[in-house]
């Protein structure tokens, strides 16, 4: 027998904890802090103290730190967690130089402070997140879900569920307007009846969830059900269909008092680009002034064995379709930048014998880092492509301009995926394309650092790249 436990609806109950228990630990590893280095507490550590809490509490606000996470991915919360964290720690340094009172706190203090705050905000959430995972398991803090319409999606959200115990869901019901008999999937034991049968139980209280997993062009039976439905208080949520999940980033717009759903939305507008530009501009500088050495001995390794320029600039595609000019440390004896161009493959002639060397270890992009500062690219995106490979495979895939809504990045999803190097077929530049989308629907900074790290391990050396 499940029990629903008292997390049972959609607002997270726990939030109110987990905003307590964040300011206990930041307040509480300062004092442990000060009293590890012997420093006295007072009104300025208090002041601090104040400025940690505030600026991390609007964070952690900012970036949804005390949603109910059963939806969502447990290591993004700890990312998240940090980020504010480290939010908070700039603003209290910022703090500290404009009221010159630096010579009133123990840098050693502040920095064990810093330190174990951390920590503590990581090792707590974790140890609480086990405690979740093991209440659930048992059958406790469950949330009853129901799916209206026995489809490939509701079946694959099932699926889902069933595969994500962690999460608290638990599907216990199926509603179509199909009989049992013509019902074949593999969760037919969940079937309860037709919708109406659904809509009844709902208003029951039955269930806690409930899923609508019928076709997007049966509208008007939706736009029933909806209204059925508002007579419950159960949370209840639509999956789109697979055209309009084919697409990007979908959102709620109006013109006026008309409502629209904007499907080919940029999810980096606002707030969110500006975070994605700071990343880009602080990687960028830190980046450019590690290895600045190296590139300028790249720079005379090239010019030492080959004709030509140093730095190859060529034609790109940017944010929303605009021409930029992409630089690359020159690889080839050919600087091509036609309207034809032909792309490099194995034991390719035209390849300089440094050039080979810098095309798989990735270093001829290193120039790219440039382009970052201008703003024409970011250090994560779709990788850009020759404006006349743009204009071939746009004609060949599906939504292959969707990828030019956000700005082209040095490296990538489709990249840390293993599709890098040469696209001979079209089946491989749609898969390109089918993961850079994914990039574009699904981003986040931890997207971005999850792929910084990945770059690190599996993106510049590929046996792709000629």
């Amino acid at each position: 027998m499940e029990n629903t436990g008292f997390v049972n609806n959609n607002l997270n109950n726990f939030a109110v904890v987990y905003r307590i228990v964040d300011l206990l630990v930041i307040h509480g590893a300062l004092l442990i802090a000060l009293i590890i280095y012997g420093v006295e507490s007072n009104k300025y550590y208090l002041m601090l103290s104040l400025v940690a809490n505030v600026t991390f509490a609007f964070t952690a606000e900012s970036n949804r730190l005390y949603r109910s996470w059963r939806s969502g991915f447990f290591m993004q919360l700890l990312f998240y967690t940090l980020f504010s964290w480290a939010v908070a720690i700039a603003f209290v340094l910022v703090f500290i130089f404009f009221t010159g009172t630096s010579e009133t706190f123990s840098r050693l203090a502040l920095g064990i402070w810093m330190c174990i705050t951390g920590i503590s905000l990581v090792i707590w959430r974790i140890i609480f997140g086990a405690f979740l995972t093991k209440l659930r398991a048992r059958g406790h803090n469950i949330r009853r879900v129901a799916i209206i319409g026995m489809t490939e999606q509701g079946v694959k959200l099932a699926n889902e569920i069933n595969l994500n115990y962690q999460t608290g869901y638990r599907t216990v019901a199926f509603f179509d307007q199909r009989c049992r008999r013509r019902i074949t999937a593999s969760d037919s034991s969940l079937y309860r009846g037709n919708i109406q049968d659904g809509v009844f139980a709902a208003k029951n209280g039955d269930f806690d969830t409930i899923f609508i997993a019928l076709p997007m062009s049966d509208e008007k039976r939706i736009q029933d059900i909806l209204f059925q439905l508002g007579d419950t208080t159960a949370d209840v949520q639509v999956l789109p269909n697979f055209l309009l999940f084919s697409m990007m980033q979908a959102s709620m717009s109006h013109v006026g008092n008309i409502q629209t759903v904007s499907v080919f939305n940029n999810p980096m507008s606002g707030g969110s680009a500006a975070l994605k530009r700071f990343e880009d501009i602080v990687l960028s500088l830190v980046i450019l002034s590690a290895l600045a050495l190296p590139m300028l001995a790249i720079a005379v390794a090239i010019k030492l064995t080959s004709n030509g320029p140093v730095i190859f600039k060529q034609d790109r595609y940017g944010l929303n379709g605009k021409r930029i000019k992409m630089w690359k440390f020159r690889s080839m004896t050919v600087t091509e930048n036609a309207e034809t161009i032909h792309q490099a493959k194995k034991n390719d002639t035209r390849i300089t014998p440094i050039g080979a060397f810098l095309r798989r270890t990735s270093l001829d992009e290193l120039p790219q880092f440039i382009n970052v500062l201008q703003g024409k690219m970011s250090i994560v995106g779709p990788r850009p492509h020759a404006v006349a490979h743009n204009e071939q495979y746009r004609k060949l895939v599906g939504y292959y301009m969707l990828r030019h809504k956000v700005k082209p990045g040095i490296t990538g999803w489709a990249q840390v995926n293993g599709w890098r190097g040469e696209t001979e077929t079209v089946d491989k530049m749609q898969k390109r394309v089918d993961f850079d989308l994914a990039y574009i629907r699904h981003w986040s900074l931890w997207m971005d650092v999850k792929i910084l790290v990945l770059t690190l391990f599996k993106g510049f050396m590929n046996k792709n790249a000629y």
